[in-house]
C-alpha cells in the first residue's frame, strides 16, 4: 500500500459508477470516498485530504475539466485520473498536458483502474515528500538575517570568501563568521547540503 492514510475519492454524477469504483478499490485496501459532484467534494474539502481523484470528465454543472481547474487555481496537489464513457484523443491529450495523471475509459477493468490509483497515490506520495521538504528547508532559511542570505546566495552560486567580501564591501574575516553562523542555524554540514537546502525552498534551480 503506498501513501499511508491516503484517500481515493471519487466525483461521479452516477451512482452505479461511483458504487461500483469503490467496491473494486475498497476490496483492494485502499480507503474511498465519494461525491456525485466536484462542487459538493470542494464542499466538504479540508486541507488534510490527499491521495488522488477519480473524475468523471462529463457532468452538470461543474465537468471535470472545471473540476481539474479549480484544484489548480486552490493549489490544490491532488492527482487526477479522468474516467469518461465518452473519451476523444484530443481531450485525453488537453487534460493530461494539464496535469492529469491518466484518463480512462468506461467500462474500465479492474486491473487498469487500480494501477493507475497505484501510480497516482505513489505520485501524491513525491508530491508531499516535496512539500514537506519545502516547508523545512524555508523555515530553516527564515532563520537567517538578510546579509546571511546575500552571504549564502554568493557561497552557493560558488564565489570565495574574498569575492563575497568584495561584493557586499565587508572584511573577509566577518564572511567566515556569517558562515559559521548560517552553517550552524540551517545544519548543513557543507557548502553542497547548504544548497540543496537553499533549492528545496525554492531559491535554486533543483538540481
Amino acid at each position: 500500500m503506498t501513501c499511508p492514510g491516503a484517500t481515493v475519492f471519487i466525483i461521479d454524477d452516477d451512482p452505479a459508477v461511483r458504487d461500483s469504483l469503490t467496491l473494486m478499490i475498497e476490496q483492494d485496501g485502499y480507503t474511498v470516498k465519494a461525491f456525485d459532484s466536484g462542487e459538493a467534494f470542494f464542499s466538504e474539502y479540508l486541507p488534510a485530504f490527499h491521495g488522488c481523484a477519480i473524475v468523471d470528465i462529463r457532468m452538470p454543472g461543474m465537468d471535470g475539466m472545471q473540476f481539474q481547474e479549480e484544484l489548480c487555481r486552490r493549489a490544490i496537489l491532488l492527482p487526477i485520473i479522468f474516467l469518461t464513457a465518452h473519451g476523444d484523443i484530443p481531450k485525453s491529450v488537453k487534460t493530461i498536458k494539464a496535469g492529469a495523471m491518466d484518463f480512462l475509459t468506461k467500462p474500465v477493468t479492474r486491473s487498469n483502474l487500480l494501477s493507475a490509483v497505484q501510480a497516482a497515490l505513489q505520485e501524491s506520495e513525491r508530491i508531499r515528500i516535496q512539500a514537506a521538504r519545502h516547508l523545512h528547508a524555508k523555515s530553516l532559511l527564515a532563520t537567517l538575517t538578510e546579509r546571511e542570505l546575500q552571504v549564502t546566495a554568493l557561497a552557493i552560486a560558488g564565489h570565495t570568501n574574498k569575492e563575497i567580501a568584495r561584493k557586499l564591501g565587508i572584511s573577509h574575516r566577518t564572511i567566515e563568521i556569517h558562515k559559521s553562523k548560517i552553517m550552524q542555524k540551517t545544519g548543513a554540514v557543507n557548502l553542497l547540503e547548504l544548497a540543496r537546502i537553499a533549492s528545496d525552498a525554492g531559491l535554486l534551480p533543483n538540481s
